[in-house]
């Protein structure tokens, strides 16, 4: 059975820092705090300021003391920024910017001289192959030196006191995760764990039961496959980034059937290292564990595409909706005088995520169906109307979905989305057809382009129409989408197959 409980506290803490976090820090807190992710970033620019004023400050000093004045305090500014250069070079190849690095306090100060010892030393060095040694004072270099060092370790030392704060109270979040696995292999993973170690943040966690194997860890097993996918349907009821999967990597069946399942997610999915592997790397080495970890299944868009296409979204749905008002709204005249009945058409669909959403058409005929059983619209269809018939020949009838793309439930290109009845149909005798739940619907796409729109009697033409779909999603590119558009309306001019 599913276990969605809390997790557990662990049977053995590791630090003090740990069992402060599972005892303080509750699961499922407010989003609110720092990401995970700019963590580095923000001690990376706050040693970079603090390098660049004590080459500064230690330029002016040495200036007062001798000349009275201070000069040239730009040049010691340049100093700083070379050496600040140097110095998170160093440092990110030492990983002095990793969470669990900043954490261990005494090894991060080793870590952290070694890094600016490696910076004055370069910058020595560029001094001397530029010519320009004469220029600078031996005084003001060994000023930054010697000041920089004591700031960088007083700044780290203050810093990770609040840093070890931040973790306990649960002010830094992580990429939000539903942990899915076996009982031996979650047991052994903590909050803290999660975060330091992988950058995640438990959400919520799904114990699946396994089967005791003869020998070595416990396996899940093939009637287990129901389970799983209820599993994978979590993902849809609750905000998450990602999957994250603990369980044991010999087990191969149940990581095949783990993979089959994760097809309804378009989260990516990440296999952790079992507890034989973080054994053989070492339980502390946080490092190694995270390189470790599998790719079962990658996101099909990055945030950043996601965002460059969202935007597109709104800029063309906007022009779009503003163009062609005056049209919209002569159709909603003529589709309320032609029949009885309301002038837009709602019906249920399946979008990203496969979470349900109701999309908006003009009315075309003299029906309305939303159920269990849908018949798709056929030539010389008798529940079409007049202009029904003229409105689905040209797909005006789908302008209502531009409202569907400004909220934000379908984008401009992507798979078309079919009724809930369909879905439900096809996902069961088409293989990958889930995949095309990994991005959000469109009103036009790659397959309606190379003229697959409209009915698909045969079950070949739905099949031909989603390997299309998904060449899409594994090839999106932003002028990939404006190739669709712009194909689209020379599509529109050709001999339709809608009915």
């Amino acid at each position: 059975m599913i276990n969605t409980t809390l997790p557990p506290a662990a049977d053995n803490v590791s630090s003090v820092l740990e069992s402060e976090i599972e005892s303080v820090a509750p699961p499922h807190r407010a989003r609110g705090g720092l990401p995970y992710s700019i963590i580095s970033t923000l001690f990376a620019l706050v040693d970079s300021a603090i390098i660049v004023g004590s080459g500064v400050a230690a330029g002016a000093a040495y200036q007062l003391a001798f000349t009275g004045s201070p000069q040239d305090i730009e040049v010691y500014a340049g100093l700083g920024l070379v050496a600040c250069v140097t110095y998170a070079l160093g440092g990110y190849h030492l990983g002095i910017y990793r969470l669990h690095h900043l954490l261990q306090r005494h090894r991060d100060y080793t870590r952290v001289l070694t890094s600016w010892c490696f910076a004055v030393l370069a910058l020595t060095v560029v001094l001397f192959l530029f010519k320009v040694g004469a220029e600078v004072s031996r005084g003001s270099v060994l000023g930054l030196a010697l000041l920089g060092g004591v700031s960088l370790i007083g700044w780290r030392r203050t810093a990770t006191r609040g840093l070890h704060s931040a973790v306990v109270g649960g002010v830094i979040r992580g990429r939000r995760a539903l942990l899915i696995g076996t009982p031996d292999e979650l047991a052994r993973l903590t909050r803290r764990d999660l975060l330091v170690s992988f950058g995640a943040e438990e959400i919520e966690r799904v114990t699946l039961s396994a089967t005791p194997a003869g020998s070595g860890a416990p396996t899940i097993s093939a009637s287990r496959h129901p389970e799983i996918d209820r599993a994978f349907e979590r993902s849809r009821a609750v905000p998450l980034d990602e999957v994250l999967l603990a369980m044991p990597w010999s087990d191969g069946d149940g990581l095949d059937l783990v993979r089959q399942s994760s097809r309804m997610s378009p989260l990516p999915v990440r296999l952790l290292p079992d507890r034989a592997v973080s054994a053989v790397l070492g339980n502390d080495d946080a490092t190694a564990r995270q390189s470790f970890t599998v790719e079962i299944q990658r996101a099909p868009l990055s945030a950043l595409e996601r965002a460059a296409k969202r935007l597109m979204d709104v800029g063309v749905a906007t022009a779009f909706s503003v163009i062609l008002a005056p049209l919209m709204l002569v159709i909603a005249a003529a589709v309320r005088a032609d029949s009885p009945g309301p002038i837009i058409f709602r019906q249920r669909r399946k979008g990203f995520n496969g979470r349900e959403f109701v999309v908006f058409k003009f009315r075309t005929m003299t029906v309305l169906e939303d159920g269990t059983s849908i018949a798709q619209a056929r030539r010389r269809d008798p529940r079409v109307t007049r202009l029904g018939r003229l409105l689905r020949r040209t797909s005006i009838d789908e302008l209502p979905q531009l409202f569907n793309v400004l909220r934000g439930e379908m984008s401009i290109v992507g798979p078309r989305p079919h009724a809930v009845a369909h879905d439900d149909e096809y996902g069961k005798i088409i293989a990958n057809y889930a995949f095309r739940h990994h991005v959000k619907p469109g009103m036009t796409g790659w397959a309606q382009v190379h003229g697959y729109r409209g009915e698909t009697a045969q079950l070949h033409l739905m099949e031909k129409r989603v390997a299309l779909d998904l060449w899409y999603i594994n090839n999106w590119t932003i002028a990939l989408d404006c190739r669709i558009i712009f194909r689209t309306i020379f599509e529109l001019l050709r001999r339709p197959n809608a009915y």
